[in-house]
């Protein structure tokens, strides 16, 4: 077992005029370190071609996952679906991607625009065989991983972008593969280069897509520890356990709230220093602690992260409000979401008598909801969530 893990984030933009995407992804994670990736397309667009996409991923991943072979799905797959009347053929396209121990990954592809690997930050020209199932051409491969290697799966509604437009005939798989190579040696999550390569396709349409266009990224990278203290403990005589654990645990460590700074600062035999400067009238300024990396407020900064985090999961629309501002919402989200792949979180249970004023809409039970929230939608993202409550 190595140290590398996967961060996996895709995309997808609608057919102008569709209510419904006709690209579908899913990822099923398994006890045995193995994780299915599949992004399937529909036949068309609207509603019959999301019901294709959604059934073609759902049994393949759960058929992969399971342990069963390609060709059993991909029979499984021409049996199940029903045929078009209008074309003659039922179909999904789809693509596969199935990682094992984050060691090796298997690549199946079934007419959807060939998976473009980026190693060493250079455009990876890998081996594909040919096999030919119920009449079906598809292609495999096995690649051994290796740190920073990204894979970008997409629909055709990505070289297809800009027909007619701005290129005659789309947006070819080599340009895309340039423009995802400049892309990659920025250090963006998986997330972000999908919806950047989207975006652009979303671009060369002039914003009125003319297919279903998704972007699933891969990127394989090193585990990153990271430590979020949150809350004093509802026993004083649990301090010094709850701030030994926190500090003896590898990586960087967050530190949320007044009280749980002061507390911090005691065991530490270090001052707590503001920051006199508001960097935005929404979040309460940061301070600094010598031996912590953060120090923010705590309720009202974290319910920021959590509005963050649910966007990101979805439009990552507000990506630029939080990608390089240095107020404690914003730090805490690039911590979060873009370095951090194994969060552990020490939450004390002690009542703040402030949070009691009746003309404050802040309870205990939404602080212990703050901290349910946002470890549900880091899980979403990938990440390992240990919590721990004193």
């Amino acid at each position: 077992m190595n140290d590398l893990c996967a961060d996996i984030g895709y995309k997808s933009i609608n057919h102008v005029g569709e209510e419904l995407c006709g690209d579908h992804v899913d990822i099923i994670e398994n006890s045995d370190n193995s994780t299915v990736i599949v992004l399937a397309d529909g036949l068309g667009s609207g509603v019959k071609a999301s019901i294709l996409s959604t059934l073609t991923s759902k049994i393949i991943s759960t058929m992969m996952a399971a342990g069963l072979s390609i060709e059993e799905c991909v029979s499984t797959i021409a049996a199940t679906l029903p045929v078009c009347s209008v074309r003659g053929v039922a179909y999904s396209t789809f693509t596969i991607i199935h990682l094992l121990n984050n060691q090796v990954a298997e690549i199946i592809q079934y007419d959807n625009p060939h998976v473009i690997l980026i190693r060493d930050f250079e455009i990876f020209d890998y081996p594909k065989t040919e096999m030919n199932i119920g009449g079906k051409k598809i292609y495999t491969s096995t690649i051994h991983l290796k740190e920073d290697d990204v894979f970008i799966a997409m629909s055709d509604g990505c070289p297809h972008a800009g027909i007619g437009g701005k290129y005659n005939f789309g947006w070819k798989r080599e340009d895309i593969a340039e423009y995802m190579k400049a892309l990659s040696a920025g250090g963006y999550t998986a997330k972000n280069l999908s919806t950047m390569l989207v975006d652009e396709c979303d671009s060369l349409y002039g914003h009125k897509p003319g297919d279903d266009t998704t972007a699933c990224v891969v990127k394989i990278r090193k585990r990153e520890p990271m430590n979020i203290l949150f809350g004093p403990p509802s026993n004083r005589d649990d301090a010094d356990r709850m701030m030994s654990l926190f500090f003896s645990k590898a990586g960087k460590h967050i530190v949320c709230g007044g009280t749980t700074s002061s507390i911090v600062a005691k065991y530490l035999g270090k001052p707590v220093r503001a920051s006199l400067s508001f960097e935005r009238s929404d979040v309460p300024p940061i301070a600094t602690i010598e031996g912590v990396d953060l120090v923010t407020e705590g309720v009202i900064t974290m319910n920021k992260v959590i509005q963050y985090a649910k966007d990101y999961l979805g439009e990552n629309s507000l990506y630029e409000q939080w990608s390089f501002k240095k107020d404690g919402a914003s730090l805490i989200s690039r911590l979060l979401f873009e370095e951090a792949t194994d969060i552990n979180f020490y939450v004390g249970r002690a009542i703040n008598p402030a949070h009691q004023n009746p003309e404050l809409p802040i309870t205990f039970n939404i602080k212990m909801n703050l901290v349910e929230e946002l470890s549900a939608c880091l899980k979403k993202m990938g990440k390992r969530i240990k919590v721990s409550y004193f």
